[in-house]
């Protein structure tokens, strides 16, 4: 082979391997709660833009920052990723900042969930907001419930038949405002009344495990008569059992924030911001939210919301019913030493 075809044939083999690679379609993996996309959503997305997106799937905060420590952040290309902790993995420089002008959708989040959490507004596009309360089934519970004492000191007859959830915050942090207390606490006297609150409440406790909200969930089925829960997640709940309701305990919860933010690592981070972008088009915002049962921070998003759900007290809790509730806040490391401690001795 003399040079003169070697020249003229290495254009042609180099064209082949661009259409080779032009061809493959793009791919997003996306770290993100079980049940917490709408895939019609994700059909449509890849429908205009030829990027499909993958999801894997974890099944609580502490699970998502282990999976993210294994990997050192690697292989995916976005996550959800809670208000408190966003500070935490950016710091150990996982999270990509945000360019506004790369996401032009941006423009119809309201601030003032984008600065719920420090550094959110920098690493992180507010995905859902909502609270955490108690759904119980009114046919087998024989009083209204209305206080975290209610799931907290239950009846003997409802021993066996409460469940709890696996998260120290929540866990913990109910117990905390059950008591008058702030769900932040750092005071080691508060937190020991907090810990002997809910190991009182162990014999009742079936399960320290989130109940599903599908038509096998064991609050269907009548196992469990009264759980934490989040309010988005009963109402999805309450479509195989109308007996199920949703009450915010009137000492206060927890306002939680989800976010997205993409991965400092990941390898595909145009196509990660032309999805966040599309699920921030007002229209996707609105689908997505009523999939979900949960309130968008997407203002153009919720003028398109029927009143009905715009209007649900359990999606939109009125101010005066948040009045009590917080934030969760970033705690000394002594103080969530000593919160993984109580945790442990409970569940494990």
């Amino acid at each position: 082979m003399n040079k003169y075809n070697i020249t003229w044939m290495a254009p042609s083999l180099f064209a082949v391997a661009l259409s080779a690679q032009a061809s493959e379609p793009t791919e997003l993996v996306f770290l993100n709660w079980g049940d917490y996309m709408d895939p019609e959503i994700l059909e449509e997305f890849e429908r205009r833009t030829g990027i499909r997106v993958k999801q894997t799937h974890f099944v609580s905060d502490a699970a998502r920052d282990e999976i993210l420590i294994e990997t050192e952040g690697r292989g995916f290309d976005i996550t959800t990723v809670d208000g408190t902790s966003i500070q935490i993995l950016a710091k150990r420089g996982w999270l990509e900042p945000i360019d506004e002008t790369t996401i032009p959708n941006l423009k119809h989040i309201a601030p003032r969930w984008r600065t719920t959490h420090e550094e959110a507004e920098t690493y992180s596009v507010p995905y859902f907001w909502g609270t955490l309360g108690i759904a119980y089934r009114q046919d087998l519970v024989p009083f209204t419930v209305s206080s975290w004492m209610d799931l907290l000191q239950p009846s003997e007859a409802l021993y066996g038949k409460v469940s709890m959830i696996n998260d120290p915050r929540d866990l913990i942090g109910a117990a905390l405002k059950a008591l008058g207390y702030s769900l932040n606490s750092t005071e080691p006297k508060e937190l020991a009344e907090a810990e002997a609150l809910l190991q009182a409440q162990t014999p009742a406790v079936t399960t320290y495990q989130y109940v599903s909200f599908n038509e096998n969930s064991a609050l269907v089925n009548g196992q469990v008569v009264m759980s934490m829960m989040y309010n988005g997640d009963a109402m999805a709940v309450q479509e195989y059992n109308d007996n199920i309701a949703f009450v915010l305990p009137k000492e206060g919860s927890n306002i939680w924030v989800d976010y997205l933010s993409i991965l400092s690592a990941s390898t595909e981070k145009a196509a990660a911001k032309e999805f966040i972008n599309f699920l921030n088009e007002p229209e996707i915002a609105a689908r997505l939210a009523q999939y979900l049962y949960y309130a968008t921070p997407n203002r153009a998003a919720e003028e398109l919301l029927p009143a009905a759900f715009k209007n649900d007290p359990v999606i939109y809790p009125s101010e005066k019913a948040l009045e009590k509730s917080e934030t969760y806040r970033h705690l000394p490391a002594r103080t969530q030493k000593n919160r993984a401690a109580i945790f442990s001795r409970l569940v494990y």
